[in-house]
């Protein structure tokens, strides 16, 4: 019997699941206490974070109350599957990016990080420092 393809998550839903990682993350919870307040197994959760399970109505309405967010939170910079200009793809392929390094742990602990100075001018300048090493990466 021959193998079916792997399917390839809708991007909405692997965008709701992007947020639900990102906020779950941002809040230091894991998967198995987001599992638990909704009676569900931690494997769920990385599916529906991955965006191979679809995430229904009311199941989002209590994410979203856990995590505390509005459900709209969720949808915030949703791919747009009525804009299909090259313009729209390489945005919507800008923003899974951000939205990947968002959710990463490495792009939290940044954040938390960047967020405590309280020097406007040393912000400034952690903002320079890394935009130099991006160029320099780039350059090499």
């Amino acid at each position: 019997m021959a193998q079916q393809p792997k399917k390839t998550p809708n991007p909405i839903d692997a965008h709701v699941g992007g947020r639900i990682r990102m906020r779950r993350n941002m809040l230091g919870m894991s998967q198995e206490k987001l599992g638990d307040g909704l009676g569900i197994t931690f494997q769920q959760i990385q599916k529906y974070e991955k965006g191979t399970n679809r995430v229904g109505a009311s199941r989002l309405q209590a994410i979203a109350s856990l995590l505390e967010v509005p459900p709209a939170f969720f949808f915030e910079n949703a791919p747009n599957s009525e804009d299909t200009s090259a313009s729209g793809l390489a945005e919507d392929s800008s923003m899974t990016s951000m939205m990947d390094f968002y959710s990463s742990t490495e792009g939290i602990q940044l954040n938390r990080a960047f967020v405590k100075i309280g020097d406007p001018k040393v912000r400034r300048r952690i903002l320079e420092l890394v935009k130099s090493l991006a160029d320099d990466e780039g350059s090499a």
